[in-house]
């Protein structure tokens, strides 16, 4: 069977009341589109009947596929098992308790469309609440943005869509489906913003509170590392490196002519914090060396045992291919 046009990846936990009708909504929408289709439903160990109901309808459509994890592994984790069983060219993701409408989709192909890599749903206009959701949510955007250089105002929303060779430039762990965009804006992927509805969640309990603000800001400081400094780690611990160094060494080298020029002195006693703080200083500095030789050779491990590359190709053209073609 040739590969779908569009794979749909909806990860679940115990979103029972709205399977149905989110899968109604869905298919009506694919096939006004008109496009080949698979659905891939990601059941996040859900307690209540949610893979059941799931099941049933595996059994009436032959475009719909469940994967159920063995136990609860995150958002994340399902998004990943969804990208990994897709086989479609676009790869759309939406959550799976209706607060994404299934008819923003055709807006969101529109862009892939017009030749973006990625294109990331915007909920300008949010009905949640404004102490615990939207103000944090605001704070957390902006500190993204900054950190990644990637002009999005809205990076948590799982609804997106995604040209397949993109995501596989894209590994998945912890909690960062939500920087997408921001790792792969590391491989040059073109991405654009929707603006998208944002409506009430019909049933069930919102899975995520103020808590995963605080989160999201450790998130932040990772994706700033990996943007900047994944291939070369030293230039970040060598800077902080040398600066403790010189600085320890340097208090260090005065507290040292101080003593020889004034021997009858107790150098303890006059200067002892600030010949422990050379000492520390030295010490940190040393240390921060360390860890950027252990990290330059974990980077390399990293890209060499799983034969990742640094860079990512778009095209390739070549007078050869012309030729080629014009003789078929």
């Amino acid at each position: 069977m040739p590969a779908p046009a569009l794979s749909i990846v909806i990860p679940i936990h115990n979103e029972e009341p709205a399977i149905l009708p989110l899968y109604d909504r869905l298919t009506a929408v694919l096939e006004k589109i008109g496009r080949t289709y698979e659905i891939i439903f990601i059941d996040d160990a859900s307690t209540d009947r949610s893979f059941d109901l799931l099941a049933n309808l595996v059994e009436t459509d032959h475009r719909l596929k469940v994967i159920r994890l063995r136990r609860n592994f995150g958002q994340t984790a399902a998004l990943a098992a969804g990208f990994d069983e897709s086989i479609g060219h676009v790869v759309i993701s939406l959550d799976g308790d209706l607060q994404h409408e299934p008819e923003d989709i055709p807006n969101l192909l529109a862009k892939i469309d017009e030749g973006y890599d990625l294109a990331s749903g915007w909920r300008k206009n949010r009905i949640d609440n404004a102490v615990t959701r939207k103000i944090p949510s605001r704070i957390a955007n902006w500190m993204m943005k900054k950190a990644s250089g990637v002009d999005l105002h809205d990076f948590g929303t799982t609804f997106k869509a995604y040209r397949a060779e993109i995501l596989k430039d894209v590994n998945l762990y912890g909690e960062l489906h939500r920087f997408i965009p921001a790792l792969a804006s590391f491989y040059g992927a073109r991405i654009v913003e929707v603006p998208i509805k944002n409506v009430p969640r019909g049933a069930g309990k919102s899975h995520y509170g103020l808590g995963r603000t605080f989160k999201v800001f450790f998130d932040i400081l990772t994706i700033r590392f990996l943007l900047t400094y994944v291939t070369r780690p030293m230039h970040f611990f060598g800077k902080y490196g040398l600066m403790g160094v010189g600085s320890g060494g340097a208090i260090l080298a005065y507290l040292f002519v101080y003593k020889v020029l004034h021997m009858e002195r107790d150098l303890v006693t006059q200067h002892g914090p600030l010949m422990m703080a050379g000492a520390l200083l030295l010490l940190a500095g040393l240390i921060l060396f360390c860890t950027g030789i252990v990290s330059e050779l974990l980077a390399r491990t990293y890209f060499e045992s799983q034969d990742r590359r640094i860079y990512a190709v778009r095209e390739v053209r070549s007078r050869k291919d012309k030729e080629k073609a014009k003789r078929v």
